[in-house]
């Protein structure tokens, strides 16, 4: 996950107020329910400690979503009488919940906007495309591409009459193949796609899929489904989860791989709290590992104002020259520190491997 968009928190004082609300219920009811849910949420806030000022920005603002129909929900992040940031979500939190802490508790957007694969589906027959764009948050036009129109359609006869007939069929879809290939080339460049699915007959979805670039083929998906079929809902989501599943799994590959120390003792990817802490105090992370259900994400840790001055404990904070100390919850401190380094951050539970980073968090290295 890229975590730039996330700058903006760091650049305020704390305490933080962070708030995550799914709006994937829509019924006659729902305005009134989420006002109700703005009420209980704002109350929680109080009732940890949060000043009224933030408190009413917190309810305003989960109040303008009554009427909204997005399909997930949204996570807000408000200090001093402010949101500050409050991006729409790719999966709906399984409960509402407020948190009120010295930073943005960050963590869970790993889980609920982290992984949210950009798709471009291709409905191909033999005169050209169309393309559809697909996200979490819905689908829309893409484009198309129309070919040579004729001739298009084989013969069924076999007199030597047709022969030509034949290879002309042939020449006009191979050309119309090619020209649909750089067209989707060309929208996966502007989209920045993750995923390409190819649907349309057998024989189509093949050649095009071949004359694709070879950069886009580990990209591309083929859906066994009619020509002018619109793919399904639940077609686009597997796609979807098995790259996110494919993704963790490169990741927790690459990880343990680097863990193994080279013939000079040194590693290249670290687990672990004392260990994270330190590399994220080098500036040398270049990509954290989280298992949000790891019992070392809510380890307890200590801060100070600068996102450099964090430590196991909280007497090595004086060590390093900070005068003020907060306990912080050791995820939220170190995506601050990958966040501010330019790191990036990425759920292994997605990849299902439970002991693995041990504790739950890892990161790879930008140098061992």
């Amino acid at each position: 996950m890229d975590l730039a968009f996330l700058h903006s928190l760091y650049e305020h004082p704390g305490p933080w107020a962070s708030v995550y609300v799914s709006t994937s219920r829509h019924t006659e009811a729902t305005p009134q329910e989420r006002h109700l849910t703005a009420l209980a949420l704002s109350r929680d806030l109080a009732g940890q400690g949060a000043d009224d000022a933030t408190c009413r920005a917190v309810r305003d603002a989960l109040d303008e979503l009554r009427h909204s129909t997005e399909p997930h929900g949204r996570a807000l992040f408000a200090c001093a009488g402010e949101v500050v940031l409050n991006p729409a979500l790719a999966r709906s939190p399984q409960v509402d919940s407020a948190h009120w802490g010295p930073l943005p508790h960050t963590a869970p957007l790993l889980e609920l906007a982290g992984e949210d694969p950009v798709c471009v589906v291709a409905y191909v027959d033999r005169k050209g495309a169309a393309f559809e764009l697909r996200t979490a948050l819905g689908r829309e036009d893409a484009g198309s591409v129309e070919g040579r129109q004729h001739p298009v359609h084989r013969t069924s006869t076999v007199d030597w009459s047709e022969r030509h007939f034949q290879l002309k069929v042939e020449n006009t879809w191979e050309h119309n193949a090619a020209e649909i290939a750089d067209a989707l080339t060309v929208c996966q460049e502007e989209t920045q796609a993750d995923l390409l699915i190819l649907v349309g007959d057998d024989q189509q979805r093949r050649t095009v899929h071949e004359r694709l670039p070879g950069r886009l083929h580990d990209r591309v998906v083929e859906a066994p489904h009619g020509t002018g079929s619109r793919l399904l809902e639940e077609d686009v989501e597997q796609a979807r989860a098995e790259h996110v599943r494919q993704r963790a799994e490169r990741e927790l590959e690459r990880f343990l791989a680097a863990r193994e120390p080279d013939d000079a003792g040194r590693a290249g990817a670290v687990e672990g709290v004392p260990a994270l802490i330190e590399a994220a105090r080098e500036h040398r992370i270049s990509e954290l590992l989280i298992r949000p259900d790891g019992p070392d994400a809510h380890r307890e840790v200590w801060i100070g104002e600068d996102p450099d001055q964090v430590a196991v404990r909280r007497g090595d904070l004086k060590i390093l020259g900070e005068r003020h100390a907060w306990a912080a919850r050791a995820d939220d401190a170190l995506i601050r520190s990958a966040v501010v380094t330019g790191a990036g951050a990425l759920s292994v539970a997605p990849a299902g491997a439970d002991a693995v980073p041990a504790g739950g968090m890892g990161a790879l290295l930008r140098w061992a």
